[in-house]
């Protein structure tokens, strides 16, 4: 194939990419549809661009080991990451850290501005444990007392059988009163710990707590091996039917408690996302003036490629689809900065080779291949970097770090590919050799 041949496919490829990216993000295409495939085009924003509610909740972590801690917190954060999506709200962010001795969990509900409303998502989680009664001395010696008259009631130990190992929740109506009850069925670890459990305390009581709260304690008859148990604790069929939804969302591995809320409203978020907009807008159109005024044609090019980089970076985060933070941001617009770099080192090997004497095609040739080197090993460090972060820092630093790695990918192809395409195809028209359009004196011509 012909080299003017070859310029023009290229260019065609590059136009067609483009017009994709545009209609992608174009708002008169809120949604994608291909055969079975469907995809949300709009924007997704983070809490602080968006608002929304801020919750921190504290792990109560009484009675696990210190080497299930981790486990346990982390089955908190998957619980209640599935109650949430139960209610359709997109990407919530929840993060779990340690305090001191403590463990919290972060929750940001983006664009849910009721903190009660984010609160009642959650739900007054359902803690559920079984626990065997235990005897007179057994109990003496667990509250270190002697005398049997201290003790107002049944005495209960706390098994190994708890919410984790329900497989799944069921409403019922007993056979007797017709009342609610929710039926209860274990995983197979669960199974065998009930069948063990009601073989090893016939004759006495097994009471099934609540949220620390005891429901119903009835005797055991006989060993239980069908995995399966019955709260009984006069429910109304609304308050059965809830339970048994919050017991099937999941039941969390440990108790925890509100110890703060914050809610940024609509027009804070509304506010930051203008503020973004504009600052990203001021750094383009200012560094498409120095670029212009610089280096004239190349300058021009090299701001057409920026643009098509943002079309190409906001339909990608479509796409994926990315939630934009304001760290995001910073990322994006690092990135435009690094875009502009490659361009400059490009542009100044070409002037430098015009300098010298050759002529516009081997001297833009040249140039390219000059400063790829420098381009490469600077991107593939930033790259490197934009990993490390992701791996190994918090979602604020995560969502940075995710922007940053793609603007720098977007970024390379765009100074490589695109500015080259464009660039040699409008020198290859002689009358853009002379300095109004290359900012060179004494250009060689072509022979």
């Amino acid at each position: 194939m012909k080299q003017k041949n070859k310029r023009w496919v290229a260019m065609g490829a590059i136009m067609l990419l483009l017009a994709v990216a545009v209609w992608i993000d174009s708002p008169l295409h809120p949604r994608l549809k291909i055969g079975q495939l469907e995809r949300d085009l709009t924007v997704k924003l983070g809490l602080d661009l968006q608002g929304g509610a801020y919750l921190i909740y504290r792990a109560d972590l009484e009675g696990i080991a210190s080497n299930d801690a981790k486990e346990a917190i982390a089955g908190v954060r998957d619980v209640i990451e599935r109650r949430i999506n139960a209610f359709g709200i997109a990407e919530p962010e929840i993060r779990t850290n340690q305090v001191g001795n403590e463990y919290r969990v972060t929750v940001e509900l983006a664009g849910v501005h009721d903190p009660n409303t984010a609160i009642q998502m959650i739900g007054a989680t359902p803690q559920l444990d079984f626990r065997r009664e235990v005897g007179t001395d057994e109990a003496l010696q667990q509250f270190n007392v002697d005398d049997p008259s201290t003790l107002t009631g049944p005495v209960f130990e706390r098994t190994e059988l708890t919410g984790k190992n329900l497989k799944r929740s069921s409403v019922s109506f007993d056979s007797v009163g017709g009342q609610p009850q929710v039926n209860l069925e274990f995983d197979g670890a669960g199974t065998e710990l009930f069948a063990k459990l009601t073989k090893e305390n016939m004759g006495k009581r097994i009471a099934i707590y609540l949220d620390q709260v005891p429901i119903s304690a009835p005797v055991v008859q006989a060993e239980i091996t069908n995995g399966q148990a019955v709260i009984s604790g006069g429910f109304s069929l609304n308050e059965a039917k809830e339970l048994s939804r919050r017991l099937n969302a999941g039941a969390l591995p440990v108790p925890i408690e509100l110890i703060g809320q914050q809610t940024i409203g609509p027009s804070l978020g509304q506010e930051s996302a203008q503020r973004s907009i504009k600052a990203g807008v001021i750094g383009l159109i200012l560094i498409a003036i120095w670029m212009i005024g610089y280096y004239r044609l190349p300058g021009l090019v090299a701001t057409l490629a920026l643009l098509i980089y943002a079309a190409l970076f906001l339909a990608l985060i479509k796409l994926v689809p990315i939630t934009m933070t304001l760290a995001g941001v910073a990322g994006f617009i690092i990135t435009i900065g690094m875009a502009v770099d490659a361009n400059v080192l490009i542009f100044e090997r070409f002037k430098e080779n015009l300098k010298a004497g050759r002529t516009v095609p081997y001297a833009l040739e040249d140039g390219f291949k000059e400063a790829w080197d420098s381009i490469k090993a600077s991107n593939l460090s930033s790259l490197l970097t934009a990993v490390i972060l992701y791996a190994m820092g918090t979602s604020i630093v995560r969502g940075f770090a995710l922007t940053y790695g793609i603007g720098i990918i977007l970024s390379m192809f765009t100074a490589i590919t695109v500015t080259r395409v464009f660039l040699t195809w409008l020198t290859s028209y002689r009358v853009t050799h002379r300095r109004l359009f290359l900012a060179v004196k004494n250009i060689k011509p072509l022979s």
